[in-house]
């Protein structure tokens, strides 16, 4: 997946936690989607005015014209509301009166469970280079059964497959 929303060697963008990266990658899916169904429209306007033998009419450049501009207002919103996620996610992420967020000294109970489960896998992925010895402290490790939910056995079996 190409990222143009925003330009990540931008310095506010170049040090984006696992969870912002998730976020950016679903505003990028949206704005691929929406360009692909602008062009798909783009070419049944132009089929349909190439069956007309209109296809060099002006009509087709204003037709055509307004859909690219429609795109770009769509565009500029997804990347407004990504902006301000990635703004949200920062001060979500600086901490509380316990100090920085940071699992597992201080979780982050804001965080949906989906956002935790990248955020506990980083962490394990990083604790240890052995796939056993980081199964086994995952494994043991009771604070994640509570924090995940239903993820925890995602996870496990995640980390599971790096000891086969």
């Amino acid at each position: 997946m190409t990222i143009d929303i925003i330009d990540l060697t931008d310095p506010k963008y170049d040090k984006l936690s696992t969870v912002q990266l998730a976020m950016v990658r679903a505003a990028q899916a949206k704005k691929d989607a929406a360009t692909q169904k602008c062009q798909e429209t783009v070419e049944e306007i132009f089929y349909h005015f190439l069956g007309r033998n209109t296809a060099r009419s002006t009509a087709l450049a204003r037709e055509t014209q307004a859909l690219y501009e429609a795109l770009e207002e769509e565009v500029e919103s997804l990347r407004a509301d990504l902006e301000f996620q990635l703004e949200a996610e920062n001060l979500e992420n600086s901490g509380n009166e316990n100090g920085p967020y940071r699992y597992p000294e201080n979780p982050n109970y804001s965080l949906s469970y989906s956002q935790r489960f990248l955020v506990v896998r980083e962490y394990y992925m990083n604790v240890t280079s052995d796939p056993s010895a980081r199964l086994e402290a995952y494994r043991l490790d009771t604070l994640a059964r509570s924090y995940l939910g239903e993820y925890y056995a995602t996870l496990y079996d995640l980390l599971a497959t790096y000891v086969k």
